[in-house]
C-alpha cells in the first residue's frame, strides 16, 4: 500500500491522504472483528428500521413520543453508516488509506449527526416532561406543528457549528504524521497529527461540546428531576411504575451516549490514549445505536402490543 510519509520538520502540509490504522494492531483478530462488526451493523439497520416501520404502520403510535422516536431511529442509521461501513471496508480489503477530503467529509457528517443526536435526546426528554408533568396541556403544547419545528431544529441546529469546526481543523497543517490511530476521522486523533499550536482548536472543541452536549444534558437532567418528583407524588404504585417505564429506557440511552462522548471530547488532548479513544468511541458510535432498538422496543409495552397486532393481522 502506498502512502505519504511526513517528516516532522516539514512546515507546510504535504498530506494528501491519511491512514486509518483502526484495529490493524490486532492482525489475528481481523476475521473476528469483521464478523462482529457486520453482525452489529445488520442489527442496527434491522432494529432501527423495525421501529420506523412499526410506528408508521400502527395508528396507536402516531403521537409525539413515537414521532421523535422515528426521527431518532433514522438518525441512528445515518449516524452509524458514516463510520461502520468504512471500518468494514478497511478490515476486508486491508486498504486503510483515506483522502483528506473524504476524512473531512466523514468528520463533518459524524459531528453533525452527533449534535443532532444530542439535541434530539433533549427534545425527547422535554416531550416526556410535558406528558408526565403537564398531561392536560400535552396535546396543546406538543401539537404537530411544534413537533415538526422541534425535529427540524434538531437536524439543522448543529450544522453551522460542526461545519465551522471541521473547516477550522482541516485548515491546519499536518506535518507530524499521516497515520490516524483510530477507526474513523474523529477530532482527538486528527488534532494529534497537526503541527503548531492547536490550543484554539481545542478551545473551540470545548465551546461546541458545551453548547451541543453539556447544555442539552443539563436540560435532560432538569426535565428528569421534575419528572421523578412528579412520579413520586402519584397516588398509586401502578401509576408510578407506568410512568417510570416510559422514561427509564430514555434515561439509559442518555447515560450511555453522554458519558462516553463527554469523556472523549472534554478530556485534554494530552491525556488521550489511542486505546481509550477507540473503546469509548465504540460505545457511542456502535454499541449505543445497537442497543437503542432493544431498549425502546423490549421495554416498551406500546411497541410490543403494536407488534402483536401486526403479527395477528398477518
Amino acid at each position: 500500500m502506498k502512502h505519504t510519509d511526513i517528516k516532522k520538520e516539514d512546515n507546510a502540509s504535504t498530506v494528501t491522504q491519511f491512514l486509518l490504522l483502526g484495529f490493524s494492531d490486532l492482525p489475528k483478530l481481523q476475521g473476528f472483528l469483521f464478523g462482529m462488526f457486520s453482525i452489529m451493523y445488520v442489527n442496527i439497520l434491522i432494529g432501527n428500521s423495525f421501529i420506523i416501520v412499526i410506528t408508521r404502520i400502527d395508528s396507536t403510535l402516531h403521537n409525539p413520543m413515537y414521532f421523535f422516536l422515528t426521527n431518532f431511529s433514522f438518525l441512528e442509521i445515518c449516524y452509524v453508516s458514516v463510520t461502520l461501513p468504512r471500518v468494514l471496508y478497511s478490515i476486508w480489503t486491508q486498504d486503510r488509506s483515506i483522502s483528506l477530503l473524504a476524512c473531512a467529509t466523514q468528520m463533518y457528517f459524524f459531528l453533525m449527526l452527533a449534535a443532532t443526536d444530542s439535541i434530539l435526546l433533549a427534545v425527547m426528554s422535554y416531550d416526556r416532561y410535558v406528558a408526565i408533568c403537564n398531561p392536560l396541556h400535552y396535546p396543546l403544547v406538543m401539537n404537530q406543528t411544534k413537533c415538526t419545528q422541534l425535529a427540524v431544529g434538531c437536524w439543522l441546529g448543529g450544522i453551522p457549528f460542526q461545519l465551522g469546526q471541521t473547516c477550522q481543523i482541516f485548515s491546519l497543517h499536518f506535518c507530524n504524521s499521516n497515520k490516524i490511530d483510530h477507526f474513523f476521522c474523529d477530532i482527538p486523533p486528527v488534532l494529534k497529527l497537526a503541527c503548531g499550536d492547536t490550543s484554539v482548536n481545542e478551545l473551540y472543541v470545548y465551546v461546541v461540546a458545551i453548547l451541543l452536549a453539556a447544555i442539552p444534558f443539563i436540560l435532560i437532567l432538569t426535565s428528569y428531576s421534575k419528572i421523578i418528583a412528579t412520579i413520586l407524588r402519584l397516588p398509586t404504585a401502578q401509576g408510578r411504575a407506568k410512568a417510570f417505564s416510559t422514561c427509564s429506557s430514555h434515561l439509559v440511552v442518555v447515560l450511555l451516549f453522554y458519558v462516553s462522548a463527554s469523556i472523549t471530547y472534554l478530556m485534554p488532548k494530552s491525556t488521550h490514549s489511542a486505546l481509550s479513544d477507540k473503546l469509548l468511541s465504540l460505545i457511542y458510535t456502535i454499541v449505543t445505536p445497537m442497543f437503542n432498538p432493544m431498549i425502546y422496543s423490549l421495554r416498551n409495552k406500546d411497541v410490543i402490543a403494536a407488534l402483536r397486532r401486526l403479527l395477528l393481522r398477518a
